[in-house]
């Protein structure tokens, strides 16, 4: 593995979450994986998400499609247009990120008067709280107060949530399916106290989820994934919640049937450190992302057991172009002039299938609207869910 080295800091910031880790496996014995990603995740004041290292961009670890260009923020602007027509207009982005798919859809929405009445940020980390002020201060200074940060679901919610890569990084449980049973993945400590993988039976909610998988063994004899159930208990939670409205998840993943493929017997999970992807999520706690691809049949069940409505399923790239993205696109002039030049650029990464173009995915969920939304008029694949 050939990874760049970090900083002494960035080691003794690891090391101290690392510490906690270590108290808590010699409390418990052993953890879920589930427990160690929220922790190398969220932690407070250490995790990836809470610590104060950058993350987004070409300076952090990874690239999300705001970063990339506004053209995303703006194109999807239209499709919360026509949710919030059709509900209220208030928005709910949940993780934020840098702020700049507020900033972009704020701004797209000023321009074409659609404006919402509020633009609620619901982001845990204090790190990304600042970074989301800062951002928008910059970008839209106008509009900026009508931004509200907020700790926790509202109750009674009306309009659009909205949420950009945020099903990817809620944790995940490992399972490995072998012909003597079922078995969870998790941490223990080895006799030098490094962290190292340890397997038990799976019981509870995650031995129910994972028989009713069915999975077929491959020749090795084993087969290991993940589950994510703390997506269903999300998006249970916001349909609580939500009365009137659409919830719009942009991730990458695939629907159940390709998700747990026989040529992904190895799972999906990978971890980001400073653009390079390994397999190491036990590596320097805190200062890797760790990742999981959605199982989106999973989430659409989740939903449609919570009273929602599925109302689409589509890749990015038919949902961008359905959303106008091509228009907008002519909107930076001639086309032969340097802006015209880049934006078409990043529209092909954001649309290409070897690019985002497939690989992410689209999936609309709500209560009391109707279900003929813009975003999926061409190519919606519900039938795949």
């Amino acid at each position: 593995m050939n990874l760049p080295s970090p900083s002494d800091d960035a080691l003794s910031h690891s090391h101290q979450l690392l510490e906690r880790i270590h108290v808590l496996v010699r409390e418990e014995g052993w953890i879920s994986f589930a427990r160690y990603m929220e922790m190398a995740l969220y932690e407070p004041g250490l995790g990836y998400y809470s610590g104060g290292s950058r993350k987004f961009g070409p300076g952090g670890d990874f690239i999300t499609a705001p970063e990339l260009t506004p053209l995303f923020g703006q194109t999807v602007s239209r499709q919360l247009c026509q949710i919030m027509s059709a509900s209220a207009a208030r928005i709910l982005e949940c993780g934020a990120g840098t702020g700049l798919l507020a900033a972009d859809v704020l701004a797209e929405l000023d321009r074409v008067g659609m404006l919402p009445e509020e633009y609620l940020i619901l982001e845990l980390s204090g790190e990304l709280r600042a970074r989301q002020f800062d951002t928008l201060a910059e970008k839209v200074p106008q509009l900026a107060g009508r931004v509200r940060w907020i700790d926790a679901l509202p109750t009674g919610f009306e309009g659009v949530v909205l949420a950009n890569e945020l099903l990817d990084v809620l944790p995940v449980h490992l399972v490995a399916w072998r012909s003597e049973g079922i078995f969870e993945r998790g941490v223990t400590l080895d006799e030098s106290t490094a962290l190292q993988w340890a397997d038990r039976p799976a019981r509870g909610k995650v031995l129910d989820s994972a028989r009713a998988l069915d999975i077929a063994l491959p020749e090795s004899g084993e087969y290991v994934s993940e589950l994510n159930l703390a997506a269903r208990a999300w998006i249970a939670s916001v349909a609580e919640r939500l009365e009137r409205g659409a919830i719009l998840l942009i991730d990458y993943g695939y629907p159940r049937s390709e998700f747990y493929l026989p040529s992904r017997s190895s799972g999906t999970l990978l971890c980001y450190y400073r653009h390079h992807a390994h397999a190491e999520p036990l590596l320097w706690p805190g200062l890797n992302d760790i990742t999981a691809f959605v199982d989106f049949t999973a989430v659409a069940e989740a939903a449609f057991e919570a009273g929602l409505d599925v109302l689409g399923y589509t890749s990015q790239a038919h949902f961008l172009f359905n959303c106008g993205l091509l228009e907008i696109l002519d909107r930076r002039g001639p086309r032969e002039s340097s802006d015209y030049i880049r934006a078409a650029r990043a529209a092909q990464r954001l649309t290409t299938p070897q690019e985002m173009g497939e690989l992410f995915k689209v999936l609309a969920l709500g209560r009391n609207i109707p279900t003929n939304l813009l975003g999926f008029s061409r190519g919606d694949r519900l039938h795949a869910l």
